[in-house]
């Protein structure tokens, strides 16, 4: 029999959802709980009956949504990495079409409140430090990344010629990727040294290096 855990505190029961709920629904439902537990326990430490504690819901049903740990994991992980793509490609979407207000909308992306909070970022710090993550990631979620990469390097292109610059694009927006991860690292730490709002402006301070024109610390001049 599952001994709760006094540290798992069931947020996703707290809210109490409807008794019947679609098969997307519930799924969905046991990743958000899944995600609590992560935050908390980590990848190897994880139990299948903790997420149902979690969610407010009976290991049987974990079990038949997901029929293993494993299974719950991986798609646990692909939800967030869908999630992140989302964010940052409905962003984009919605910014003018100007290098410096894409940019600017690209960083921001980032420190949504919707995707930077701190269980998600915890889960993703399991999921980064777990080896057998990797591989699933790199083949269901690989395009994205290179998609991210190839997006951020355009714009960067684009500012470097409106500036007449001798910049590398390339470099350029690679310094801004690693800076918003050490950043995301930074932030999932236990004793965190900073806020996202810091953590934000850190990577604007890194942007107007490149392009003083048009950023400064706080973001996007005028």
């Amino acid at each position: 029999m599952f001994d709760p855990d006094p540290e798992i505190m069931p947020a996703a029961a707290a809210a109490k959802p409807p008794r019947k709920l679609s098969r997307a629904a519930r799924r969905q439902q046991l990743i958000e709980a899944t995600i609590e537990v992560l935050a908390l326990k980590g990848y190897a430490r994880m139990t299948l009956g903790e997420v149902a504690r979690a969610a407010g819901l009976s290991h049987g049903l974990v079990n038949f949504h997901f029929e293993s740990k494993e299974k719950l994991l991986t798609e646990t992980l692909l939800f967030l990495a869908e999630e992140y793509r989302l964010n940052w490609t409905r962003v984009l979407e919605a910014a003018p079409d100007d290098p410096a207000s894409q940019l600017d909308a690209l960083l921001r992306a980032d420190f949504n409140p919707a995707i930077c909070t701190p269980p998600r970022l915890a889960a993703w710090c399991s999921f980064w430090g777990e080896a057998q993550a990797r591989p699933i990631y790199q083949e269901e979620c690989g395009s994205n990344d290179d998609r991210y990469i190839e997006v951020l390097e355009a714009i960067c292109a684009r500012l470097i010629a409106a500036d007449a610059s001798q910049l590398d694009a390339r470099r350029v927006a690679r310094v801004l990727r690693v800076t918003i991860e050490g950043v995301w690292l930074d932030l999932m730490t236990m004793n965190a040294p900073y806020d996202g709002d810091e953590g934000q402006g850190t990577v604007f301070t890194c942007a107007a290096a490149f392009f003083p024109k048009h950023f400064t610390g706080a973001g996007l001049v005028g």
